[in-house]
């Protein structure tokens, strides 16, 4: 017996009830069941009902040896997953019933068109958290405004990216 193949679109049923807690939830399971995800220890979870990016600092996602300090790929990596994340609930947030198949190809189809990343402070901290806003939500694309700081909440990166489905 095969195990159901796993989407990115949150396993979203037609026709179905939309609980947006329920939806989000399965969102995080999908992007923390990616290989990397695991590998990178980033994890997606869902607090006072949005999605936020949490990782800790391990020395494999360290940049500067000579500082400590985590890699900018890292934090760029998470910006974008957060900023890709929370554009998907954002769809299905304003989402009704009857055109949620029309959703589920958005979010199918969702991709990373153009980021920019600004550090703002070095990368020090025990653990990092992300989160995203939508600055815009339209037919085919999306852009997101993301923030990452460390746990002194201490702002570490910014990032604006367009996202299109």
């Amino acid at each position: 017996m095969t195990e159901p193949k796993k989407t990115w679109t949150g396993h979203i049923q037609l026709g179905s009830k939309i609980d947006i807690t329920v939806i989000l939830n399965q969102l995080c399971q999908a992007f923390n069941s990616s290989p990397f995800f695991r590998h990178s220890g980033m994890t997606m979870r869902v607090i006072d009902d949005e999605i936020e990016a949490y990782i800790d600092m391990q020395p494999n996602l360290i940049g500067n040896v000579a500082f400590q300090i985590l890699h900018g790929g890292v934090a760029a990596t998470v910006l974008d997953s957060i900023g890709g994340i929370v554009a998907m609930g954002e769809l299905y947030k304003r989402t009704e019933p009857e055109n949620m198949a029309e959703t589920i190809k958005k979010v199918s189809r969702l991709a990373t068109v153009d980021m920019r990343v600004d550090y703002i402070a070095p990368g020090r901290g025990e653990y990092f958290i992300a989160k995203a806003e939508t600055l815009r939500l339209g037919r085919k694309g999306c852009t997101m405004r993301m923030t990452m700081t460390n746990n002194e909440e201490k702002i570490i990166a910014v990032a604006t990216a367009s996202y299109a489905y």
